[in-house]
This record gives structure tokens, sequence and C-alpha cells, in this order.
């Protein structure tokens, strides 16, 4: 069987332009549509070699509990409680590896809202001027000063999958989301490129509810225009 190769207009200007322009011939197989992965990204928390050691003991490293869709990133087995302001908090929110150069906490809206944390939407690691909260493991506690945020919705690519959006690193896409003959339009989606990467979009728990993401019969991604 011969696959479909399901070319839009964009790739097509693509192919033809670097053609004429080069000289150089195109893969088939990079003008193939990418295969597209939304994922909901949960509550979750990046910690520190430091921070890890405090939380869960002097040497103690992060237990992968399973590999995430990026091969790199995986979920621990160690959780953390959050505190906030007024001593609320979420009781067992799981940490993410590897261990990172800042540690930072990231929620959805209504997570926010229950912690009485007035947390900004950010780019992870733009954590300057973000509020902070309390974490408690079973062998310490942290206080971090910031890094409580919102993530910035957002798209992971190659550049492969870049080159057939016709985008590049920190341009802003549109998420289209078809569910239960409803759709939902996320607008001011953050490109990421980088080496390696599997195509995919993390939204987080609201924006996934919200758009009843679970019963998705179609997703996209569009020019931001």
């Amino acid at each position: 069987m011969v696959p479909q190769l399901n070319f839009d207009r964009k790739t097509i200007e693509a192919i033809v332009r670097d053609v004429v322009q080069g000289g150089r011939s195109v893969s088939v197989e990079m003008a193939r549509k990418p295969e597209l992965v939304v994922n909901i990204s949960v509550r979750h928390a990046h910690l520190t070699d430091e921070h890890v050691e405090v939380l869960f003991g002097k040497g103690a490293k992060l237990t992968k509990q399973r590999t995430l869709y990026q091969d790199w990133a995986f979920a621990a087995e160690e959780t953390v409680m959050v505190v906030g302001p007024r001593k609320r908090m979420l009781p067992a929110v799981r940490i993410l590896g590897p261990t990172k150069d800042q540690s930072q906490v990231e929620l959805a809206f209504t997570d926010a809202i229950s912690l009485g944390i007035d947390a900004s939407v950010r780019v992870t690691g733009n954590l300057v001027g973000t509020p902070g909260c309390v974490l408690v493991g079973p062998k310490g506690v942290v206080e971090l000063k910031q890094g409580v945020i919102r993530a910035q919705r957002h798209v992971h690519m190659g550049p492969s999958d870049a080159m057939y959006y016709g985008v590049k690193d920190k341009d802003l896409m549109k998420l289209r989301v078809t569910a239960n003959g409803c759709t939902t339009t996320f607008e001011n989606m953050l490109v990421r490129v980088d080496e390696n990467i599997k195509l995919e979009v993390h939204l987080d728990t609201d924006e996934g509810n919200a758009a009843d993401l679970e019963h998705a019969s179609k997703v996209e991604l569009i020019d931001n225009s």
C-alpha cells in the first residue's frame, strides 16, 4: 500500500522555494505530515540536586517511576507536599526528572487558587519575580523564595517539524482541538525547537479539561495569525 503523504500548501511552497532557490532535493519523508501528540502536563515539581538531598536525605537521587513521552524526561517515584499561604497545601506533587539548575513548581490555575498563590504564566525556567512556596519531604523542608508558575502552553518540536510548519524557536502557533462536536482553539502556543525532540504539545489540566482533550477526535497546529 502506498502511504498517503498529506501535503499542505505551506509544505508545497517550501519544497518549490527550496528547489528553485537552492537547487537541492527535498526528502519526501521530511515533507510528510508529522504525528502530533497532545499531552496534559499535570501539576509537578522540578528540583535541584541540593533540594533533592534536603527533602529526601543526604545522597538521595530521584528514582525513575516511568519514562515520559520525551525519552530524556521521567516521572519520579518521589513526591513532595507543596504548601502555600495560610497553610493550604497539595499533599503529593510528583517530581519530574532529571534535576534542574533551579527548583520550580508548575501548577494549573485552579491549583494555584487552591493554594492561595497568584502564579503568573511563565516559560519554564523564567522564575524572576514569581511567588514562592514551601516544599515538605520525608527528610526536610525547602522554602522557595520564588519558582511557582503556570507554565505557558507550548509545543516541543524538532528541526524537521519546524520546517514542516514553517516556524522557528519562540514563534507562536494555535492549537485547535475538536471533541464531541465542539472546537476549542488555544492561542499563543509557544514553539520550542530542539534537537532529538518528538513533536508534543503540553497543556495544563485546566486547559485539557476545558477542551475535553480525552475525547478529542482531531487536533491540529495552525498559524497564530
